[in-house]
């Protein structure tokens, strides 16, 4: 089934999606983490390498392959060769289980935007965070745990993506990015400028761009920039794939595709900014170290943001909802261009209505969201988190790397990316990185991954772990053998 007919009323609602889609929690909250701890200022030679090599590359094949064939994953994989269906459905199965606990993460932020406006996270957020929110318990009886706010925020972020994401791409994701993603970046634009007002902003930002030149020398650095530009942009979850389909014929591919990479990049920078000037007010304003501030993913948002807020006095009752509405916006708009990318690959494969696979997509979705929201729900989404994008994206971005690059005439590729430009910018340079270093970067990416991945801490883990692998190696054969035999049905009919 051909997305012809459904294309995006304007080149600036497509360009609007993808960088909604691109802007994330991982730039918020995950980069600024990254930068810290991989040498800094210097962490940007290879973070500038990873944007040219798999970024810039990555994002073009991604455009390509949608804007030639105009159609979801599974068909274009089912054209190249039929045994490639099963890859695709498990591309699509990581990209609805990403989906699915990201949404948890939306719903905790949804909690922190209410709370943000009279701090009720109290004199001591950690606790807060781990006993009040999450009411964490890392047991098995903590599975049978309910936790009624988490429970409920995630039920209206469910509902708001099915809200946007059931209408036509122009009614629903179009209005919503258009208006959505411009003001994500005005308001981090307020952000920043105020913290950079802050007593202590410039041991923050000094701290971000000291170098460390001696960790270029350390690969995991350079595996730490890749692993960035991943998360990052996306890649692997056929996002870009699915928006460039909608696209109409006279666009303009590799301009797009350097618009987005530019506008992702230069937001993780500048809000890195702005974090790192925050955290360098909180140091000077407690006396507490640099390095005991700056963390990772929710520590940085749910525990550290909110300990800052509690010691900046009145500014806090404007900053701290600005933040955590900025953070919201862009778990929303990412959170959507997950669902899209399910969802025509349901309706496309099943000939469903946009409203009936998005309908199916958010119950299933929800049930399994469910399991987040218990007294267990962080440490298995830290599980389905790790393996997913440890293992299982980088996995399914090497299988998208070799099939068009070994399996199709990627030269078509090429033309389809020159087509609609005065200057002939894609060549043999780009086909050589598809082909040979894209591939070896993501082996070797994957491989150390996988290593630190496996964790056999305890037995919950280790249980939650196989359980997951076991659904990544065997649900995708059996979606395949059920759309086989639905296909033959309506064939023989």
């Amino acid at each position: 089934m051909s997305n012809e007919s459904n294309q995006w009323n304007s080149n600036f609602s497509f360009l609007m999606a993808m960088i909604g889609s691109a802007v994330g929690l991982g730039n918020i909250w995950r980069y600024p983490y990254v930068l810290y701890s991989n040498g800094g200022g210097s962490f940007m030679i290879p973070y500038i390498v990873a944007i040219v090599l798999l970024g810039l590359s990555g994002v073009l094949l991604e455009y390509a392959i949608g804007f030639k064939f105009k159609t979801s994953l599974l068909e274009i994989y089912g054209k190249i060769k039929t045994k490639f269906r099963v890859i695709a459905w498990f591309t699509v199965l990581i990209v609805f289980l990403i989906l699915s606990y990201y949404v948890c993460v939306v719903g905790w932020d949804l909690i922190y935007l209410i709370l943000s406006f009279f701090k009720g996270w109290g004199a001591d957020p950690n606790n807060y965070f781990v006993n009040s929110v999450l009411q964490n318990n890392p047991t098995a009886g903590g599975l049978v745990q309910f936790v009624p706010g988490v429970f409920f925020s995630c039920l209206v972020v469910w509902f708001f993506i099915w809200f946007i994401s059931h209408r036509n791409i122009n009614k629903g994701i179009s209005k919503f990015s258009n208006v959505a993603v411009p003001l994500l970046f005005i308001l981090v634009v307020v952000i920043v400028g105020f913290s950079l007002t802050l007593p202590g902003a410039s041991l923050g930002y000094t701290t971000m761009f000291t170098p460390e030149w001696g960790a270029l020398l350390n690969t995991d650095i350079w595996l730490a920039a890749f692993g960035q530009i991943i998360f990052s942009l996306s890649i692997g979850m056929a996002i870009a794939i699915t928006y460039s389909s909608y696209l109409g014929k006279g666009t303009n591919l590799t301009k797009n595709a350097g618009i987005v990479v530019a506008s992702n990049s230069g937001f993780e920078v500048f809000n890195a900014i702005g974090v790192f000037s925050i955290l360098g007010f909180m140091a000077v304003s407690t006396g507490v170290g640099f390095e005991n501030l700056i963390t990772e993913g929710t520590g940085l948002a749910f525990i550290a943001f909110p300990q800052v807020f509690n010691v900046m006095g009145g500014a806090a009752y404007i900053i701290g909802p600005v933040f955590f509405f900025c953070i919201l916006i862009a778990g929303l708009t990412s959170a959507i261009a997950l669902m899209e990318s399910v969802s025509a690959s349901l309706i496309t494969e099943f000939g469903f209505s946009r409203k009936r696979a998005v309908t199916i997509i958010c119950v299933i979705g929800f049930c399994v969201t469910a399991i987040f929201t218990t007294g267990a729900g962080s440490t298995v989404l830290g599980i389905f988190d790790k393996i997913l994008n440890n293992f299982a994206l980088i996995l399914a971005i090497i299988f998208e790397c070799v099939i068009f690059a070994w399996f199709y005439n990627i030269d078509k590729l090429i033309d389809v990316l020159n087509q609609n430009t005065s200057i002939r910018i894609v060549g043999k340079w780009w086909k050589y990185v598809i082909k040979f270093i894209l591939p070896i970067v993501l082996l070797v990416l994957w491989v150390s991954s996988l290593v630190s991945t496996l964790s056999f801490d305890d037995e919950l883990s280790l249980v939650i772990e196989l359980l997951l692998f076991a659904v990544l190696l065997i649900v995708p054969f059996l979606l395949n053998h059920f759309a086989k035999r639905k296909s033959s049905k309506a064939a023989e009919q």
